[in-house]
């Protein structure tokens, strides 16, 4: 990030079902996000920690645009925690009920869904191999990997395992080694997942460019679609991950995630602990 005046740069920290940000509104801040302060801010220790880092713009097209950073500095493509927090975020600041949001994944529409509960519709999923994209041709319902996962992009691509027993897997070792399989030429987001009644999963994910998180709007997104399309649940399913229970229903009009969020705390960054990037 670069300011001229450093001193007062604001920041929301935000989270859903664990999975947290740090939120930049850059409508009222002009700044430019660089990898190295993001990369600071991310760290846990030294800086406030964040699965993804998000900044607010303003956009002819939508309501708002929104940009995505992992921990590790690298372009997010989609984020639907995140993406369905800063909608809350939106609808709590105008009053309105309704509100879209341009991504790099495309236009997205929120809506309220009352209780509480915040709905964003992630699109459709990209269920080709160039899509994805994965490095060449193949069925992406049974890569050619031990345990035969199902790929699919959700603006970020995705490879979904289906087990026996989701808890049972190694996913700090399962995790890193998928993401960086030369399959995956941007790298792929990974889940775990077990059925564990009807149309009801438990699932653990682990994100490219930051590793194990207690939950993932885009992953749970990915791991439904597979699930419908492996045939082993319905359009509508409820997911069990970490940091909690997520609903998603793929519907004609794209994929719908419905689930809780939390505006957790608005603070400031000093300008010695950025220039210390």
């Amino acid at each position: 990030m670069t300011h001229s005046e450093l001193s007062d740069v604001t920041f929301m920290k935000m989270h859903g079902l664990g999975n947290d940000f740090v939120v930049l509104d850059l409508r009222v801040q002009n700044f430019v996000c660089a990898e190295p302060q993001v990369r600071l801010v991310a760290d846990r220790h030294c800086g406030i920690g964040f699965d993804q880092l998000a900044t607010i713009e303003d956009s002819d097209l939508a309501d708002v645009a929104l940009t995505f950073f992992n921990a590790d500095g690298s372009i997010a493509g989609a984020c639907g925690n995140a993406t369905r927090c800063i909608a809350r975020y939106l609808m709590d600041q105008t009053g309105a009920s309704t509100v879209t949001l341009r991504t790099e994944r495309g236009l997205l529409s929120a809506r309220d869904a009352g209780g509480g509960l915040t709905s964003v519709n992630m699109g459709q999923p990209l269920l080709n191999w160039d899509e994805v994209p994965l490095a060449r041709e193949m069925d992406t319902l049974a890569l050619p990997l031990d345990g035969a996962p199902v790929a699919t992009g959700m603006g970020n691509p995705h490879c979904s395992f289906f087990v026996d027993d989701a808890e049972a897997v190694d996913l700090d070792v399962l995790g890193p080694a998928t993401e960086h399989d030369p399959l995956f030429p941007e790298r792929t987001n990974v889940q775990v997942a077990s059925l564990v009644g009807a149309d009801h999963l438990r699932m653990r994910v682990w994100e490219r460019g930051v590793g194990m998180t207690l939950a993932s709007g885009s992953s749970s997104c990915a791991v439904a679609v597979a699930a419908h399309r492996r045939g082993l649940t319905g359009r509508a399913v409820r997911i069990d991950l970490d940091g909690g229970t997520i609903h998603i229903d793929w519907r004609e009009d794209g994929v719908w995630m419905t689930g809780p969020t939390m505006h957790v705390s608005t603070g400031s960054f000093t300008r010695a602990f950025l220039e210390s990037a």
